[in-house]
């Protein structure tokens, strides 16, 4: 079941960075984000309550769920689709790979859990294979400002993200339904949206552009309930270090499809520069282990 759940995460994750690059266009960034979140939830919701499985919240669950919406379901999806019109959908991905050491950092920021030593070189190889990545358009002064701001972007959504993640953690602790505070949490980061995206004065009409509305409807159904679902499960079956590392292995997913449908041209810098990303990932995990074996083993966690 562990495996069936990991692969599910890597494939739906990898390919979600592609849909969204399909929405990029004549919607507003916040209006699309917030019909995906709305959606997803209220198809969360719905089955929840017909199948009765899902939890009373307390006020004080209520709001953490709001502070997880923002940092989840919100204002980091705000920042991809944004940085989604200036990079391809396989790079973000490889950024948002980083969110392993955002944990890192949070985790002993607000749980004190102690930072690996490892940590440190997974830095000092991650922040050099980015840059060798992005080198190629680094180096074309007409382009910078706006790249650099698109990777200032998916970094502070990346970095969001990670907050979530222990917004999450506080759930589990308190012994909260998975399923229960992502519905709540994908409904109040999709309201959240909605209410940024009335203040900009953004229609909230959609174009009947076939691709557009499949990348919705796949986005919040796969990529949002399907997607999430299967990762936070992961984290309650293994525990969020070994879930996370699903992060390794869905930007190749994402960059493959990128290849393909984006056209995205590969230089000896950037397949470099992605090893070199991996290879830092990889070592915060521990990778000399078996991979599957590790995975199914019981969580101590």
């Amino acid at each position: 079941m562990n495996s069936l759940l990991y692969i599910s995460t890597v494939l739906i994750w990898g390919s979600t960075w592609l849909a969204i690059a399909w929405q990029v266009g004549e919607v507003a960034v916040p209006v699309s984000v917030f019909y995906r979140f709305l959606i997803a939830a209220l198809v969360l919701l719905a089955g929840l309550t017909l199948l009765r499985r899902r939890q009373a919240l307390q006020t004080r669950d209520h709001l953490f769920c709001l502070l997880q919406g923002g940092c989840v379901f919100g204002l980091n999806f705000y920042c991809f689709y944004t940085a989604a019109g200036y990079l391809p959908s396989g790079l973000i991905a490889i950024l948002f790979s980083m969110s392993i050491l955002f944990n890192a950092a949070n985790g002993y920021l607000f749980f004190r859990t102690p930072v690996p030593r490892v940590f440190y070189l997974a830095l000092a190889l991650g922040l050099p294979g980015m840059a060798l990545i992005f080198w190629q358009d680094l180096v074309t002064v007409e382009a910078t400002w706006e790249l650099l701001g698109a990777i200032g972007l998916t970094l502070l959504g990346t970095y969001g993200f990670s907050l979530g993640n222990m917004v999450s953690v506080r759930h589990q602790r308190c012994g909260l339904q998975i399923n229960t505070t992502n519905a709540f949490a994908m409904l109040y980061g999709g309201m959240l949206m909605g209410v940024i995206a009335w203040a900009q004065g953004a229609s909230f009409s959609l174009p009947a552009e076939p691709r557009y509305l499949g990348a919705l409807v796949y986005l919040a159904v796969i990529g949002s309930v399907g997607g999430f679902g299967a990762y936070f499960m992961l984290v309650g079956r293994i525990g969020a270090g070994k879930a996370a590392y699903a992060t390794v292995l869905f930007p190749l997913v994402a960059l493959a499809l990128s290849t393909v449908f984006e056209g995205y041209q590969w230089h000896a810098n950037a397949l470099i520069g992605l090893a070199m990303i991996v290879s830092g990932n990889l070592l915060m995990f521990n990778a000399h282990r078996l991979v599957w074996r590790w995975l199914e083993a019981p969580s101590h966690t």
